[in-house]
């Protein structure tokens, strides 16, 4: 499968209608993305059963900032609407085949739990704040 360009318009689409969403972030000025691509593309066709794209950051700084997108080319990896992967530079083949293979392994049970857990104690956290404050 071919990479698709992601936008502002499309992420949400793309990313919530798909399970398993490859992700790399990247500018044509970029010489590290220049390599990393043809690894990319490569990968894409090797795993037809993932969608993988690409996010200009040049064209779509919107997205890259919400992102929190601080180098590149940086690969994110999308599971089930949850982020279970983000590393900037470019990866050889192997290691990005390796780390598509522990993505797939991972138990998304187990993912939703922790990061419920994750996102209960940090409002637990901000409770604890605010009743510091109002004391």
């Amino acid at each position: 499968m071919s990479t698709i360009e992601l936008t502002k318009e499309n992420f949400d689409e793309i990313v919530s209608g798909n399970d398993f969403v490859l992700i790399d972030f990247w500018a044509e000025w970029c010489g590290p993305c220049k390599q990393f691509g043809p690894v990319f593309e490569k990968s894409s066709e090797t795993h037809d059963d993932l969608v993988f794209a690409k996010v200009d950051t040049e064209a779509q700084p919107e997205l890259a900032q919400a992102l929190q997108i601080q180098s590149i080319p940086t690969v994110m990896i999308v599971r089930e609407n949850i982020a279970v992967f983000a590393q900037p530079g470019a990866l050889p083949a192997e290691a990005l085949e390796d780390v598509i293979g522990q993505a797939r392994a991972l138990d998304m049970d187990e993912v939703r739990a922790s990061v419920t857990e994750a996102q209960q104690a940090e409002q637990a956290q901000g409770e604890q704040g605010q009743q510091a404050q109002s004391s």
